[in-house]
């Protein structure tokens, strides 16, 4: 079976997906066969593996980083809250359907066995399981029946390493607060505690983690400083949604909606060194891009009236109509169709009209697509033609099917410049008229091809001549920010000791 080492945190966002993903990485580099695994997942981002099962795209990203193919058992349970007080419940890949957030806690009990078993199949397959936990272990109120963290690591009979976060202050109060609040046996499970988000000199922090120690019994295994690398992150925290300005010749607006999800796809057109990827809640940060996005959401019909009451629809529509170009993908080419209709109740029922900027109606339906897809752009004509013939890969991850709008006179290309934008293994998807196009397809912009025809229309319109033209791997690109987060936590964590912790006397 395999070694486990887990990672909890002091609360959300210290940085647990990122240390995970860089001991993973580690363990990879020194000859160990790796995997991540997480029990719960809260999140929006989710990812479709070769199976078409939904999990967490953290396990996903930690999993490039061991070098292996994502798998479900990876993340057995995945939370996709729909309401502040709810969450849709993903088992084991499969949609176990809408839970209140009480009712899903009553019921954390019965989703021991899958977990164990979950883990199981890893430990069986692999040297190392790096082990993520959620939120903090010391939230007393939700240790009851835990199976995320001090449950999951007497699960796993997992050391634990616990990170905090400097750079919100308070590091100290965090990690002995932490232990504190912990049972003795759980504490003793607490055998390194890491500083993360560390910036300026480290020799002004020795006193205090001399205390640490003291106050808590616990060594610092490392202070990690506040690392400049690109690799995905959770959801509603990432500072990449933060990003407000303008640094590329090619300016890039993605609507924030509030329930936003998978605005992972955006992440390879940010990485260009001449596109700046900016996230827009208000209509005075919408400015005059030069492409704008609307993205994945997991309630699209709020989302859609969010947008539509704060403005930002009619401010868009505005520069559509002045042609700038406009991209939707999943939830979001549903958004920019003329109707959504939930006859069966999954956003609530009812309908609504949509932005009308492509002639396509959406009918929700019980049963989600998930699958993994690949095919080529269709022949399209206008602005865009030059995507023509582009490849294309990724997934799919809907409830809603859209189709032609007959009403509207456009029938998916017979009239006007309108068609279908994607030619796919099992179909057509997506459509494009003018210089609005939208699709299902997640991963769109990650293909080196397609993601160059684009920028290249951008620039052309613009009347900039583009300096970079190709090159830009972004399987390549992500292998590099993989060791370069290796590369920091070797030079500021006792990796020895790390591996003296997990038995493996290194």
């Amino acid at each position: 079976m395999a070694k486990p080492i887990m990672i909890q945190g002091t609360m959300s966002n210290v940085g647990k997906s990122l240390i995970a993903a860089g001991l993973c990485r580690i363990f990879k580099q020194d000859g160990y066969r790796v995997a991540p695994f997480k029990s719960q997942n809260m999140a929006l981002n989710s990812y479709i593996t070769k199976e078409n099962l939904e999990m967490g795209r953290a396990q996903v990203v930690q999993a490039k980083a061991c070098g292996i193919e994502p798998m479900v058992c990876m993340n057995p349970i995945l939370l996709k809250p729909t309401t502040d007080m709810g969450s849709q419940v993903i088992v084991n890949g499969e949609i176990m359907g809408n839970m209140r957030a009480m009712d899903y806690f009553k019921k954390k009990r019965e989703y021991i066995p899958i977990i164990s078993n979950a883990y199981e199949k890893l430990a069986s397959r692999y040297d190392i399981v790096v082990i993520e936990g959620a939120g903090s272990p010391a939230e007393i109120n939700l240790k009851a029946d835990d199976i995320v963290n001090m449950g999951m690591a007497e699960i796993a009979d997992a050391p634990v390493l616990l990170v905090g976060d400097i750079d919100r202050g308070g590091v100290f109060a965090q990690l002995i607060g932490t232990v504190m609040l912990l049972e003795k046996q759980e504490q003793n499970r607490i055998q390194g505690l890491i500083i993360n988000k560390f910036r300026g000199d480290k020799r002004i922090l020795d006193p205090g983690l001399v205390m640490i120690t003291e106050k808590c019994g616990k060594e610092i295994l490392g202070v990690v400083p506040y690392i400049d690398v690109d690799i995905e992150e959770e959801d509603s925290l990432a500072e990449s949604l933060e990003q407000k300005t303008v640094r590329g010749c090619i300016d890039v607006a993605v609507i924030r909606l509030p329930k936003i999800s998978n605005f992972t796809d955006f992440q390879a057109l940010g990485a260009e060194t001449d596109v700046s990827v900016r996230y827009v809640g208000r209509i005075t940060e919408l400015q005059h891009p030069d492409l704008i996005c609307i993205p994945g959401t997991k309630n699209t019909i709020s989302d859609l009236k969010w947008f539509r009451e704060n403005g930002l629809e009619a401010a868009v529509k505005r520069l559509a109509e002045e042609g700038t170009p406009v991209i939707g993908i999943c939830g979001g080419y549903q958004i920019l169709g003329t109707q959504i209709v939930d006859a069966c109740g999954m956003e609530g029922g009812g309908q609504i009209q949509g932005m009308g900027l492509l002639p396509i109606v959406t009918h929700y339906e019980p049963e989600k697509m998930r699958k993994q897809n690949e095919g080529v752009v269709a022949q399209l004509t206008g602005i865009f033609q030059n995507l023509s013939g582009k490849t294309v890969s990724g997934y799919e991850l809907h409830m809603g099917r859209s189709f032609p709008d007959v009403e509207s006179g456009e029938n998916g290309g017979i009239q006007q410049d309108v068609s279908a934008l994607l030619q796919l293994s099992d179909g057509l998807d997506g459509c494009c008229k003018g210089n609005v196009f939208g699709a299902y397809l997640h991963g769109l912009f990650d293909r080196e091809e397609f993601r160059n025809a684009l920028i290249q229309i951008l620039c052309s319109k613009k009347g900039i001549e583009r300096e970079i033209l190709g090159g830009f791997s972004m399987e390549t690109y992500q292998e590099e920010q993989f060791d370069k987060l290796a590369d920091t936590l070797r030079r500021n964590l006792d990796m020895d000791a790390v591996y003296r912790i997990m038995g493996l006397g290194k």
